[in-house]
């Protein structure tokens, strides 16, 4: 399992919007022109985060976007279910009358169903606000000069 192009760019652009929109609404220019992401592709992301009340618009010159609920309400798993539909590994269902079906169920519910549980418990308890304190804490240094 990966996580397509689209999906890894909707996390850096939601983590980006937190961290950036502490002063206001954030333009998808500078989000695209500091993640070196193509503003057309975050405007096919950002569209469909508008459409599930992620993210809202605000319009004027000095419009942009904000997170529409919390950082802290916002999960991986949210990020996923909006631009893919399902992270979960498909059903392998095999035929009714196949002398298969008991190691095809075993595998079912042993394997398949077992991970997509594990993802469910880690997407849908991992939030933006984690996301971006790691970040924060991690990568956001600003060098500090002293005179």
């Amino acid at each position: 399992m990966s996580f397509s192009k689209k999906t890894r760019y909707g996390l850096i652009s939601l983590i980006d919007l937190a961290v950036n929109s502490q002063n206001g609404p954030v333009s998808l220019g500078s989000i695209a022109k500091r993640n070196g992401i193509s503003q057309q592709f975050l405007e096919q992301i950002f569209a469909a985060f508008r459409s599930a009340r992620v993210v809202r618009s605000v319009k004027g010159p000095q419009g942009g976007y904000q997170l529409a609920k919390s950082a802290a309400e916002v999960t991986v798993a949210d990020v996923l279910q909006v631009l893919e539909g399902t992270y979960h590994l498909d059903n392998q269902v095999a035929q009714p009358n196949s002398e298969y079906v008991g190691i095809a169920d075993t595998i079912q519910r042993l394997v398949i169903d077992k991970v997509n549980h594990e993802l469910d418990e880690i997407l849908e308890n991992l939030t933006i606000s984690q996301l971006v304190l790691y970040y924060s804490e991690h990568y956001d240094r600003q060098e500090m000069y002293y005179i």
